[in-house]
């Protein structure tokens, strides 16, 4: 198809003219009569192609020649119609290389309106296709057309997309709706080439949805490229730079810290880090490290500051003054501990007694270590000497409980229960009853093994010397809740009760107190020197030992003249 819907035609116009070989303008009749074939069916001559006009409702067809059509001039004018002429059997023509005038028509004759006024089918009546307002307009010679008119460019926009305006099919917001994206341009027809701008419905519209479409883009690129820089300065920071760290000593803000038992390095700069202390855990494991006293923080609680140096937080908690636990010291006896717990507690004065002395079997002792009779305080010696975590708030219960658990674990660690044989004792709880002796009665730590062969010494059937009594005088005390050094043999030796080592043999029912480390140590590996006597000589700190009644006595009059006696 042409241009103008018409059928190729065996002439052209000009060999430089751009519809070059649109036939049926050659200035004369161009159709011949059809051919007729056998039967009366029309037969059309091979090289000549004919176009249908006429009656559509019947077999026959029309060729130009069997019709005729009004011709004008190049004003308008029409020509007379020629008379076609019909010829049965006509030979093909010899066309003669036609001339044409100075507006391109040919020479000697005019062209014929192809669209000139038909027969209208069945009746009726062919529309014109000139007469409309949206008729396509009448055709010219080649040297009277008029160029295209340019397309007017769109009206601009704020947002200028670059030197493409945006006309790609993905920024442009779906030109392709219509499905005929691929479909070449020639296929389309002359009203969409000429009238796409009308179709696309506005270029405003369109580049404002291009440019949201190019913002989006850009976020979407945006948003990954952050999330890769991120992470990857993550991964750098985690292998090859230095870990997170506050500077200075803190903020002047005090917090007090927790530390459970049994807390390493990176358990405790967990607590601090949430505690808001350090910046971060592996900042503080690192500053442990790096101190050669960083592995002795032990459990407890702190009074620290907020925003601290790791380094500064590991030497602060090195230091005494950081502790703000309920500090237990070896060989304190229970009534001072509930005393302890109580102000720490800040709770009315004999607490923490009565919930001990109601709720003792709750707390955790060891079954070895009740139902014995005369026994006092059954907690006494369960209240191990060290640093707890106590803090107002708590219940007294869950303080004593935390205590007689590290004590029970303690004896559970020396294996108690097996050595107390080996050692001529009933059983475990005799053996904290010894090392509680050891703890009352020496007065430094180099004592506390010769004091030990002391107690077993006099312990012992074969003792002649004290006939198995022990003769201490901190039972006694322990008995009356005192801690007196002058006590009288009549007042000593006048009390029966079963604490009273002066007046009793063998052990008392039960621990005096809490003994700690070096005395449960000295309890289990006493000297073997023979040693049966000691005096403090001095009446406080310097304790020394005898193994005969003679050498006791000398002791003796060593003390009483430190005395005044």
């Amino acid at each position: 198809m042409t241009e103008y819907g018409r059928g190729p035609g065996s002439e052209p116009w000009h060999p430089d003219d751009p519809l070059y070989g649109d036939g049926g303008w050659g200035g004369q009749q161009a159709a011949q009569q059809a051919q007729q074939s056998y039967g009366g069916q029309p037969q059309y001559h091979p090289q000549q192609p004919q176009q249908q006009y006429g009656d559509w409702g019947t077999g026959e067809q029309h060729g130009y020649g069997d019709q005729s059509y009004p011709q004008y001039d190049e004003y308008g004018q029409q020509y007379a119609p020629q008379q076609p002429q019909h010829q049965q059997h006509q030979a093909p023509q010899q066309h003669q290389q036609p001339q044409y005038d100075q507006n391109g028509w040919p020479t000697g004759s005019y062209p014929q309106d192809p669209y000139a006024q038909q027969p209208a089918p069945y009746g009726g009546e062919q529309s014109d296709y000139y007469g409309a307002p949206e008729a396509y307009p009448p055709p010219e010679p080649p040297g009277r057309r008029r160029p295209e008119p340019e397309r007017e460019p769109e009206p601009g926009t704020d947002w200028d997309p670059g030197p493409d305006q945006g006309e790609h099919a993905f920024f442009a917001g779906g030109d392709d709706e219509d499905g005929r994206d691929g479909e070449p341009d020639d296929r389309r027809g002359r009203g969409e080439r000429r009238g796409g701008g009308d179709r696309r419905g506005g270029g405003k519209e369109k580049k404002r949805r291009s440019g949201l479409a190019c913002l989006v883009v850009v976020a979407v690129f945006g948003g990954g490229l952050a999330g890769v820089s991120y992470f990857g300065y993550q991964f750098y920071q985690d292998r090859f730079g230095s870990a997170p760290d506050f500077a200075g000593s803190g903020n002047g803000e005090q917090v007090t810290v927790t530390i459970p038992k049994g807390s390493g390095g990176y358990a405790i700069g967990q607590v601090l880090k949430k505690m808001g202390v350090v910046k971060s855990v592996d900042a503080f494991v690192a500053a442990q490290a790096a101190n050669p006293d960083g592995k002795n923080i032990q459990d407890g609680v702190y009074t620290l500051q907020k925003e601290m140096s790791a380094a500064s937080a590991v030497e602060l908690m090195l230091s005494p003054k950081s502790r703000d636990n309920l500090i237990i010291a070896e060989g304190k006896r229970n009534a001072a501990v509930y005393e302890l717990i109580d102000a720490r507690l800040e709770v009315e004065k004999g607490t923490t007694a009565k919930v001990a002395e109601t709720r003792w079997k709750t707390l955790g002792l060891p079954d070895w270590a009740v139902n014995h009779p005369n026994v006092k305080d059954p907690l006494e010696g369960f209240l191990f000497p060290s640093s707890y975590a106590v803090a107002k708030g708590q219940k007294p219960e869950d303080v004593l409980r935390q205590m007689v658990a590290r004590a029970t674990e303690k004896y559970e660690s020396l294996d108690f229960e097996t050595k107390a044989k080996s050692l001529g004792l009933e059983g475990p709880w005799e053996l904290v009853t010894v090392a509680s002796l050891v703890q009352a009665e020496g007065k430094t730590h180099d004592d506390f093994r010769k004091m030990s062969e002391v107690i077993y010494n006099r312990l012992k059937p074969t003792n002649t010397e004290t006939n198995q009594k022990l003769q201490f005088d901190s039972t006694f005390n322990y008995l009356l809740g005192q801690s007196e050094i002058d006590i009288s043999e009549s007042e000593i030796n006048s009390n029966p009760d079963p604490y009273n080592t002066y007046t009793n043999k063998g052990l008392p029912p039960g621990p005096i107190g809490n003994p700690g480390d070096d005395a449960l140590q000295a309890a289990l590996k006493p000297t073997r020197d023979g040693w049966m006597y000691f005096v403090a000589t001095d009446g406080m700190d310097k304790t020394e030992f005898a193994k005969t009644i003679a050498e006791h006595q000398r002791l003796v009059d060593k003390f009483n003249a430190s005395r005044g006696n």
